[in-house]
């Protein structure tokens, strides 16, 4: 039986993308191996965010051929498609595919092995204006399953090469989403998270349907399923109809991800990102309305060309005043080929690092202060494996709808399945909490269960 391994840089969509090519190595009789044993045929998906993405990229490929020089090295992902002849240049590449047309990798592997000679598959990918359908049945993880909806973004932030990467906003058919996260269902998920590149954007390249239509339709027409959770959403993409949606429906979690990049307009405008503090702050003041406990989590780049003190402290001061639930904090790294690499008043390093620091300390007081309202509630977990800091305890690790960690005793049975729990103490990152039961297979998780 032929072997195939791979290796993963980057994000959720990247992650989607492996378990959709293995898909079709698996059709083709292959068996799955380990990336740092000998396997015929290695496939890795780069990342291309950052210039380290780039640089990481590269060696895991070098860490591939030395492994097994005679296998035959597939690259794919972003790195592949922004810099394929650099890609082709590593010794040892030989088949080189962006971030489409990988439905035809087994075609590109077969014509290798019969012709010996290198194949630089990658096109222009701007030109892209159809979703490359791959399907992902099950995921090798086995407590939450990722569903892409959507591929590409048309919004060229000066600090984001992703838009030449991925291309332009292009939505999957509603049919083949609902089609897909019934399949996922059916496979034993309790809970599907909508992901892409620009995912919030769903729609906007398609005639009368949107990602409030797509929410009401997943929950109207797919059987069996308890969770839904959006990967990530711009504050744009918040329309009152997604709100109203999100309101009104017993699946949809308590947890949304709202990239907010910086807290000061004059920021955001060098930024090129399309909104200003005031409009993300009426949306979030509609949204916690709307959805009381609702977990907002968020993305910051701190030291962005040309940040002065006053406009960190402007971003420090937003976060503070609307108590996000956590923080994923980035210092700013310039990535080569995008305007704000360019720019004058590159900030130091240090004082970069001072504001990470400043912001992360910051963003762990909020979680725990938003962990803390729910001390002594019963919360739903799905269990998802040991807990890593203390395996033989007996103790396993879940999400609950709104996104906090918790720490309770369970048994391998229960992996997967909804559990409610009694959160007795709350904390960051994890929350300690008591078994209750666990719940039947037939009970709604979102509103109806959080009534009962």
């Amino acid at each position: 039986m032929p072997t195939v391994a791979f290796h993963t840089l980057g994000c959720k969509v990247n992650h989607y993308e492996t378990e959709a090519i293995w898909q079709l190595f698996k059709g083709a009789g292959y068996e799955r191996v380990d990336f740092d044993s000998i396997s015929d045929i290695y496939v890795i998906n780069t990342c291309t965010v950052t210039n380290t993405g780039d640089k990481k990229s590269r060696q895991v490929i070098r860490r591939a051929v030395r492994k097994n020089p005679d296998a035959v090295i597939c690259v794919t992902g972003c790195y592949a498609q922004t810099s394929p002849a650099e890609v082709l240049e590593i010794p040892g590449v030989d088949i080189v595919i962006g971030t489409q047309d990988r439905t035809k990798i087994l075609d590109f592997v077969e014509k290798y092995q019969k012709e010996r000679q290198p194949i630089n598959a990658v096109k222009n990918i701007m030109k892209n204006r159809v979703f490359e359908e791959m399907d992902v049945p099950a995921f090798t993880d086995r407590t939450r399953a990722s569903l892409k909806i959507q591929e590409g973004c048309n919004n060229f932030c000066t600090f984001c090469i992703i838009p030449w990467a991925r291309g332009l906003m292009r939505s999957r058919d509603p049919k083949e989403v609902i089609r897909q996260a019934q399949q996922l269902v059916d496979a034993g998920y309790k809970e599907i998270v909508l992901t892409g590149i620009h995912t919030g954007g769903y729609g906007t390249d398609m005639k009368d349907y949107n990602l409030a239509m797509l929410l009401r339709d997943i929950e109207e027409q797919v059987h069996g399923l308890k969770r839904l959770r959006i990967s990530s959403i711009e504050a744009s993409q918040l329309t009152d109809e997604v709100i109203d949606v999100i309101d009104r429906s017993n699946i949809v979690v308590r947890h949304l991800h709202i990239p907010l990049q910086s807290g000061s307009n004059t920021v955001l405008k060098r930024m090129r990102r399309k909104y200003t503090m005031e409009f993300f702050a009426e949306r979030l003041n509609r949204l916690r309305e709307a959805l009381p406990g609702l977990a907002v989590t968020s993305d910051v780049i701190v030291g962005f060309p040309g940040e002065t003190e006053e406009e960190f402290m402007e971003t420090y001061n937003f976060v503070k005043e609307h108590k996000f639930a956590e923080l994923h904090v980035f210092p700013y790294s310039k990535r080569t080929g995008t305007p704000a690499a360019r720019m004058e008043n590159q900030i130091d390093e240090e004082v970069k690092n001072e504001r990470v620091h400043r912001l992360i300390t910051l963003s762990d007081q909020l979680a725990k202060e938003y962990a803390s309202q729910f001390e002594g509630e019963v919360l739903e977990v799905i269990p998802e494996e040991r807990y890593k800091e203390d395996p033989e305890s007996g103790l396993y690790e879940g999400y609950t709808d709104n996104y906090l960690k918790v720490v309770f005793p369970a048994s391998e049975d229960m992996v997967g399945k909804l559990v409610k729990v009694k959160i007795t103490k709350a904390g960051y990152p994890y929350n300690e909490a008591q078994f209750v039961r666990v719940l039947d297979d037939d009970v709604p998780a979102g509103k109806a269960a959080r009534l009962a």
